[in-house]
Parts: C-alpha cells; sequence; structure tokens
C-alpha cells in the first residue's frame, strides 16, 4: 500500500478492516480478539445491506411484471429462483475470495493486485456508486416501509426521507461507532419475524388482510424475454452487499478465514430463503403492487393480519433498514481515504477529525445521497433500478480478478476454482449488460454515465499528484540540508507591544529583519511620532518608510517585497487575536487582506503570529501565540 504524496505533506494513517482496498463497510476494530467478529456479529454487522434487500428486491420485480397483467406474476417465483442461483454461485465464489484473500478481498484491492490500476479506478467508482446509492435506496426504504403502516405520512416522504438522512450524518459525524454486538439483536428480530412471515403464511389458504386495489394497467403485454430480463434486472437489487463478509475479513476473530467463510455461507443461504419464501407468498396471496403500500406490507398483512404481528414487522424493517444506510458512512470513508493514498483523491478525504471521524468523506456520501432523494422525492422504485448496475460492475472485477489470481498463482486444485470465479465473472458481467440496457432510458444513464466521469476524474487527480511528486522530486534523496541567510520584513503600525511580540519572532526566523511602515504624506505629524517613538524605543532591526500618497495599506507592502534582492524571504504579518468571538467583527483584516495579496503575486514565506488577548480574568494578562505558517506551492516548507 503505498503513501499518498503532495504539496500538503505526507498522508499517513493507521491499520484498518478489510482488504486495506475500501470494500470494508465497517470502520476499523481494535487488535484484541474480543473486540473482533464472532460468525454471529459477522453476520449482523456486514450482513445489512443484503438483509434488507429483502424489503425491495422482490418488490423491483413484482413492478415490472404487473405492466403485462395479472397472469404475468406468475412469474414472481421463477425469476426469484433465477436470482438466488446466482446469489448461491456469489456466495460460492466470494467464500473461494475469503481463503484467497485473508486480508480482506474488495474489488477494489482484487482488481489493483490483477488486473491493474485503470481496473482499479473502476472498481473504486462502483463502489463509490454502490455506497451512495446504498444509502439512498435503504433511506428511501425505510421511509416506505414507515409510510406503509401509517399512510397519513406518505405525502411527507421526501421530508422524512432527508430527516432520517440527517439524522444518520449528524450521528456519524459525532463518531457514534455502532458495536457488533448491538447490531445482532434488530438483525436477529428482522430475520425472525420474515421467517415468522413466510412461515404463517405457507399455512394460510387465503390472506388475512389485503390491501385495496389500486388502478390496473389497461394494456396488456405478452410475457415476453425484454419483460423477463427487466424483471431479472429489477430483481438483482437484492443481491447488493454479499460482498461485505468477503471484503473484511480481517475484522473476525481467529480462525478468520474460517469463520469469515462460515459468515458468508450462513448469509448467502438465510438471503436466498427469504427471497424465495417472499416471492412464494406473493404468488398465494395474488399481490399486486399499490401505491403508498410496499410488497412486504402486503406479503406481511396477508400473514399476520394489521395486528401487533404487522406492526413488529414494520418497525423492524424501518430499523433494519436505517443500519443498513449507516454502514455506509462506515465503508465509503475508508474507500475514499483508501483511494486518497493512493493519490486517486484529494487527501483531504484521508483527514481524520478529532473524533477519528473522515468527515470528508461522510459529507460526500451525505451530500450525493441527498441529492438523489431530493431529485426523486424519496421514491424508492425509482432508485432501486439504479442500484444494480454499479453493484454488478464491482462482481465482475472481482471475480475476473480472481480468475487471473488462480491462473497466475496455480496453487493445487486451481482450476475448478478458476472455473468457479470464471462462471462468477460471466454471469455477473451478464448481468451487468442486461441491467444496463434495459434500464438505460429509465435513469440507468445515470449510472452508465457516472462511472467512467467518476474514473476521469481520479485519473485527473493522480496525474496531478504526480506532476507535485515530480516537482517536489518526492522519488530522490535531496542534498543536505544547509543554513541560508533570510530576510525578514514585519509591517508594523506602531510601537507597541504586538511589535514586539511580532520583531521577536522575526529574530528567531532570520539574522536580519527589516520593519515597514506604510506612511501617508497628508499626515506628517502622525509618521514624525511614529519615528520618534521608534528612536526612543531603538529595536535591532531597520526601519523602512513606504510613502504612499493613496494612502493605500497592502500593495505598497507587495511593492516593496517584490522587489527585495534576498533569495530568501520570509514576511511576518501580526495580528490581534481578540478574546471573544464577536470581537471579530471589530478587526479590520489586514492581515488577511496582505497575506492573500502577497502569496498570489510573490514568492515568499508568508507567517501569520496571532496575538492572543485574554479575558480579564485569566490574571490580566496578554499572551502571544504563533500562527501557522503558510507556503505558496512552489516553495518547499521548512
Amino acid at each position: 500500500m503505498t503513501r499518498g504524496r503532495g504539496f500538503t505533506g505526507l498522508v499517513r494513517g493507521g491499520p484498518m478492516t478489510g482488504d486495506g482496498a475500501g470494500g470494508s463497510r465497517v470502520p476499523a476494530m481494535g487488535g484484541d480478539e474480543q473486540d473482533r467478529l464472532s460468525v454471529a456479529g459477522g453476520l449482523a454487522a456486514l450482513s445489512l445491506d443484503a438483509m434488507s434487500s429483502v424489503a425491495y428486491g422482490p418488490e423491483a420485480i413484482v413492478i415490472v411484471l404487473a405492466a403485462a397483467g395479472g397472469a404475468a406474476l406468475g412469474y414472481t417465483l421463477p425469476v426469484t429462483l433465477v436470482i438466488a442461483g446466482l446469489l448461491a454461485v456469489l456466495t460460492v465464489s466470494y467464500r473461494q475470495v475469503i481463503a484467497a484473500f485473508p486480508q480482506g478481498g474488495g474489488a477494489y484491492g482484487v482488481s489493483k493486485a490483477y488486473l491493474g490500476r485503470r481496473t482499479s479506478l473502476v472498481a473504486g467508482a462502483s463502489l463509490i456508486v454502490d455506497y451512495v446509492l446504498n444509502v439512498a435506496v435503504s433511506t428511501a426504504a425505510g421511509v416506505a416501509a414507515l409510510t406503509s403502516a401509517f399512510p397519513a405520512l406518505h405525502p411527507y416522504t421526501p421530508g422524512l426521507c432527508l430527516a432520517v438522512l440527517g439524522a444518520i450524518t449528524a450521528v456519524n459525524l459525532r463518531g457514534i461507532a455502532h458495536s457488533a454486538r448491538l447490531l445482532i439483536a434488530p438483525t436477529a428480530v428482522f430475520v425472525l419475524s420474515i421467517a415468522a412471515v413466510i412461515i404463517v403464511g405457507l399455512f394460510r389458504d387465503h390472506p388475512a388482510a389485503v390491501a385495496p386495489a389500486g388502478p390496473q394497467d389497461g394494456t396488456l403485454r405478452t410475457v415476453g424475454a425484454f419483460l423477463l430480463l427487466r424483471a431479472f434486472a429489477n430483481g438483482c437489487a437484492a443481491l447488493t452487499g454479499v460482498e461485505a463478509i468477503a471484503n473484511a475479513v480481517p475484522a473476525f476473530r481467529r480462525p478468520r478465514v474460517g469463520r469469515a467463510q462460515r459468515a458468508e455461507m450462513a448469509l448467502g443461504a438465510t438471503l436466498g430463503l427469504m427471497l424465495i419464501g417472499v416471492a412464494v407468498l406473493i404468488g398465494r396471496f395474488h399481490i399486486r403492487p399499490v401505491h403508498g403500500v410496499t410488497i412486504l406490507s402486503q406479503v406481511t398483512a396477508g400473514s399476520f393480519g394489521h395486528g401487533v404481528g404487522y406492526y413488529v414487522v414494520q418497525f423492524a424493517t424501518v430499523l433494519l433498514l436505517a443500519l443498513a444506510a449507516n454502514t455506509s458512512f462506515g465503508g465509503m470513508p475508508v474507500l475514499a481515504r483508501l483511494l486518497a493514498r493512493d493519490n486517486n483523491l484529494p487527501h483531504l478525504f484521508a483527514l481524520r477529525a478529532e473524533r477519528q471521524v473522515h468527515r470528508y468523506g461522510i459529507l460526500f456520501l451525505a451530500g450525493t445521497a441527498g441529492l438523489l432523494l431530493a431529485g426523486t422525492a424519496g421514491a424508492m422504485n425509482t432508485l432501486v433500478p439504479l442500484f444494480a448496475i454499479g453493484v454488478f460492475v464491482g462482481f465482475t472485477l472481482s471475480q475476473a480478478g480472481m480468475v487471473r489470481h488462480w491462473w497466475l498463482d496455480r496453487p493445487r486444485g486451481w482450476r475448478p476454482r478458476a472455473a468457479l470465479n470464471g462462471l462468477g465473472a460471466l454471469l455477473t458481467g451478464i448481468a451487468a449488460l442486461v441491467v444496463a440496457a434495459t434500464k438505460f432510458a429509465e435513469g440507468g444513464w445515470l449510472i452508465v454515465a457516472a462511472l467512467p466521469l467518476i474514473v476521469l476524474l481520479m485519473s485527473r487527480v493522480h496525474r496531478a499528484y504526480g506532476r507535485i511528486g515530480e516537482r517536489l522530486e518526492l522519488q530522490r534523496t535531496p542534498a543536505r540540508p544547509r543554513r541560508r541567510r533570510a530576510v525578514v520584513i514585519v509591517p508594523v503600525e506602531g510601537v507597541d507591544r504586538l511589535t514586539y511580540e511580532a520583531l521577536s519572532a522575526a529574530f528567531s526566523l532570520g539574522e536580519r529583519v527589516v520593519a515597514v511602515h506604510v506612511a501617508h504624506p497628508d499626515e506628517p505629524g502622525d509618521t514624525m511620532r511614529f519615528v520618534e517613538a521608534w528612536h526612543r524605543w531603538a529595536p535591532d532591526a531597520d526601519l523602512v518608510l513606504l510613502n504612499d500618497p493613496h494612502r493605500r495599506l497592502v500593495e505598497p507592502i507587495v511593492d516593496y517585497v517584490s522587489g527585495v534582492g534576498e533569495p530568501h524571504v520570509f514576511v511576518l504579518i501580526p495580528e490581534v487575536e481578540p478574546a471573544h468571538m464577536w470581537q471579530r467583527v471589530l478587526q479590520n483584516q489586514r492581515g488577511a487582506v496582505l497575506a492573500h495579496a502577497l502569496r498570489r503575486d510573490t514568492d515568499v514565506v508568508v507567517c501569520r503570529l496571532r496575538f492572543r488577548l485574554r479575558p480579564r480574568h485569566a490574571h490580566d494578562r496578554v499572551e502571544a501565540a504563533p500562527g501557522t505558517v503558510r507556503v505558496p506551492a512552489t516553495r518547499a516548507r521548512g
């Protein structure tokens, strides 16, 4: 793993959970074994994306088939069985990824190791799209489950979506981490609730409650291959998240590979059974799309009626979907950090706030997901078809990278393993093309256009950091540093404590110190009083008077500094930092304006010294604190 470098300095970070490549959807965990995941804990912490797809995957299939009339809904189960078959192939394939990549096998890491940097950028872009859409879809699906239980809230869907997103963002900006143990309970309640719905529903001859029939499509269409492909493409959204366990193998307790493999198989089996069970009940209860009521809500009402059991399932669905959205806030910032370390994103994405939070990654994720929710008015069925495109691109690249891994390493028994991963790559690649083609006109073009655009932007960022690295000669050992003569220029306005602190700091920066004072010809008395006070004080520094008839403060100093013939020039700007925030409106901001002009028009090193005023009760004294040294990009930092 390389360290990201640039004119902002080295970007360093500690160990992280996952593949070292941005696939993990959980934050890095502690080094002690008790802090790592058991099989149950891993299933709870890493399966939320996949488990929550039960709330919108079957509905995505029904929405397409219902357009062809009631007869077409009979294909819900066959389409679901095909998706479940693909899920089985992916589950076994990712079980192999876990064994081959015990350090974590995310699409970005596998692609970077075996398919090259450019392909890894495609994988990284697909993961970014996946994370953003996961937040948007999970939030919209959670609100849809809530409004299905309480129809009076349906008109407020967009506002509820943004409110939920805002709450999740605020929690993550505060740095509140969710323990895997805390996630076990809501995950178990959801799985058991869906299992109860399926079991009870299988023993019913007719539904306990029926949703009011909505308007039917008056134009019946033939159930052809294209319609089934569209239904399959929509339903493939149910496969999102099956790779999360393979991405976070280091988060498990020892033996890590064995525990992660068992969790992966349990995830595949549980998700497959829930999808098939819900599809069976859709057929038994003759479920059809109803405006304002989700398919899962109708299935639950068909099994339990509108009693306590119905509301338990709905609230469990809302909670799990909210937690599923939250997992992206653990994974996306880590992915952005790793892309930044590889110089593919601006280095600010690698910065952590005081609570160990990747603030910029969180804000980017929340902002883009918020735009999607606002643009679609929180419509779940508009967002779900977009979900699968980026997901299947990542699936395909990960499986293709594994094929190359087996081909290059060729361990014992590598051929069947390569064949399995090759089959997975073929099926997911076909699925990606089918999803993109069938959904292109319905918003899929947005994802198709976003992926290459993100790759292009990351390539531009990488080239920019490469040029900066060449200028800074990062790959060479520089000559030994030597002391150089420097002149320090200090703008002064009067003989006072601020000037004293500034000159004292200036003498520590260079051997020669020059104080400059801007004088105005129409105020000779003020200039004379300043010069007399300076001579009485007699500091060991040269004084230069700059006469300016236009009463300017910045331009004369910039012109003087530009004409200094010394090769190394520092400009130390003294400023007052008031004791209270509200007192900043009393300042004239001359220091900030002068610093900006010097950085823009000269190559000097600009230093801003903050003279900090303490409140009266703070021992009735003032202190000076050196400010941040701000260095132009054309000069190396000292």
